[in-house]
């Protein structure tokens, strides 16, 4: 123990070994969700010849293998980011990119094609990485944008939250786009077990009970496979109008075990792409992978590295470099294995709010991702709802470092505003790193103080006004 405690650092951080496994299966149980959701986005979607992802002609029938699969690749890079870089960062396949790549990229080729196209983006990323370009990057972005990015963050996870739990959705007509439950009422077993963990846990933690996320998911999935057994509640299935339970319906399984059926690894065919749609419109959708995942990352670790205490008065993370390589070598790893680009995930900060310090907590969150290639049955009776309310306290606990952005200051507090406004309601963190970036340079030209402006901020700035112009410049080009 006092070697594993030498290596991590972990005394030395202010945690304890009982801390850090604490959070790791926090962060496990935040982000479990993706062995289910990956399958759904790719298993449901036929390839440019009609094929399914994991083989079968019907949606739906790879969904066991790209489960498998997805927990796998998560388990191995997020013990690799706690080894290599002591962070307790996980990753896993990431969303958005997953669809990305579902709907965008496999409609106009086959599957393989597509998971090179990803293996291609990945390794760029990392010659980025590698040139010290990335990390450059991040180092000329201003402290206090730095400060919105985190800030924006914790309120896109509030909205990932209340959406996932069914507390907030789409209507479905112009104004408003988005309310309380179905017509303006919550409605559902589901979403009172999701207020009840919420309440509980936001009670736990004000108390400062050691654990106060983990004892909160716990305690919710137990009351929700209560109410289930009482109500016999089936799931949704992706109708928003349900008031059924969003994606795992919480009953005890049949079966403990299931074989892991590992046959989707290894499926990509790196230049495949180029003879299909051609070198330009490849080249495009490499660059639109790319910059979502260089930009999503630097948002994930500076809010964890802020929610842990790691970053430096620059708004940096104790070893970034070591960081955004492991995040780099997972884009790559996710497209050769066949189950979309991995990526960061910013639910690690559920685990740093419980404890999480140092890269123990990632090697416990691979561990139960390892885990759950064969005990999937057990992590799918964890309800969405029991977790999600993490999401909205971690959402409080990054908001508070709103105080430290001068807002009397225009130049940086209208880019500030825009950052975090932008990423919960364009449900993107690179929109809301593009918008902020861009709104910084602008305002420096106006004001005339273009010196103040680093070079690397004008190159990325043209890079987003491409990333926003992305369609009209596609069909111009091809």
């Amino acid at each position: 123990m006092t070697s594993i405690d030498r290596f991590f650092k972990v005394s030395q951080r202010g945690s304890s070994i009982g801390q850090e496994v604490r959070g790791g299966v926090v962060t496990f149980l935040t982000m479990a969700y993706i062995i289910v959701l990956n399958p759904i986005i790719l298993s449901g979607v036929a390839d440019v010849d009609g094929n399914f992802l994991g083989g079968g002609s019907e949606p739906g029938s790879g969904f066991a293998t790209i489960a498998a699969c997805t927990a796998l690749v998560a388990g191995v890079l997020t013990i690799l980011m706690g080894v290599v870089a002591n962070f307790p960062i996980a990753l896993a396949t990431g969303l958005g990119l997953n669809a990305f790549v579902a709907f965008s990229v496999a409609s106009q080729m086959t599957w393989a094609d597509a998971m090179g196209l990803v293996v291609l983006e990945g390794i760029v990323i990392l010659v980025l990485v590698l040139t010290g370009f990335r990390k450059a990057v991040f180092d000329a972005v201003p402290g206090q944008l730095k400060t919105a990015i985190a800030v924006g963050i914790g309120l896109f996870l509030t909205l990932i939250g209340l959406i996932d739990a069914g507390f907030v959705r789409a209507t479905g007509n112009a104004a408003p786009p988005i309310g309380m439950g179905i017509g303006g009422e919550l409605s559902g077993w589901p979403v009172l077990v999701f207020c009840i963990g919420l309440l509980l846990m936001i009670s736990l933690h004000t108390r400062r009970v050691p654990g106060a996320i983990l004892i909160g998911i716990a305690a919710t999935t137990v009351l929700a496979i209560i109410v289930q057994a009482i109500t016999d509640t089936p799931g949704s299935n992706g109708d928003p109008t349900s008031k059924g339970w969003n994606l795992n319906v919480p009953a005890f399984p049949k079966d403990i075990v299931e074989k892991p059926d590992l046959s989707l690894l290894g499926s990509f065919n790196l230049l495949g792409s180029f003879e299909r749609v051609g070198v330009v419109a490849a080249v495009l959708l490499v660059f639109t992978l790319m910059l979502a995942d260089f930009f999503d990352t630097m948002g994930t670790m500076t809010a964890v590295g802020a929610e842990a205490g790691l970053n430096d008065e620059d708004g940096a993370p104790e070893g970034s470099q070591r960081i955004l390589i492991v995040d780099s070598v997972a884009a790559a790893v996710g497209g050769a294995a066949g189950i979309s680009s991995n990526t960061s995930y910013v639910e690690s900060t559920a685990g740093v709010a419980d404890g999480a310090r140092t890269g123990l907590a990632s090697v416990i969150t691979g561990l139960c991702f390892l885990l759950a290639t064969i005990f999937t049955p057990i992590v799918q009776v964890i309800p969405n709802e029991a977790a999600v309310a993490a999401l909205v306290l971690v959402g409080f606990l990054m908001m508070t470092q709103v105080t430290e952005i001068d807002w009397k200051d225009p130049e940086i507090a209208i880019p500030a505003f825009l950052t975090i406004a932008f990423m919960p309601f364009t449900y993107s963190i690179t929109a809301g790193i593009g918008a902020g970036f861009l709104a910084y340079v602008v305002l420096k030209v106006v004001m005339g103080k273009i010196r103040e402006v680093h070079v690397l901020l004008w190159i990325i700035a043209v890079l987003f006004v491409i990333y926003f112009a992305i369609d009209p410049i596609t069909r111009a080009l091809t």
